[in-house]
């Protein structure tokens, strides 16, 4: 524990450490796969979404456009055509740039 201390950048001298207690998350292990960012894909890279096609692709395109950087990824719902189901499909593999 005082290695995970140190390398957190220490205590104070002042500091009670009888009750203190660390959690550590487990890791999935394996390479994560790196997120889209559907703000800067170009419709080649979104059809590689599952469930997106040209069609989709291009309408996402589209509405970025017309309407600016999408603030959340859940705001790709608003796109023509995505609905719910496509959403929770692919979720877990796009992001939203700061």
């Amino acid at each position: 524990m005082e290695a995970l201390l140190s390398a957190a950048g220490g205590t104070t001298e002042e500091a009670d450490l009888t009750g203190l207690k660390l959690f550590v998350p487990e890791t999935t292990p394996g390479p994560q796969p790196q997120r889209i960012d559907i703000n800067r894909a170009e419709v080649w890279l979104l059809e590689a979404l599952p469930g997106i096609g040209p069609s989709r692709a291009q309408a996402i395109v589209d509405y970025r456009q017309k309407n600016g950087p999408f603030r959340s990824t859940n705001e790709l719902m608003k796109v023509e055509d995505i609905g719910t189901a496509t959403y929770e499909r692919i979720k877990s593999l796009i992001t939203v740039a700061d």
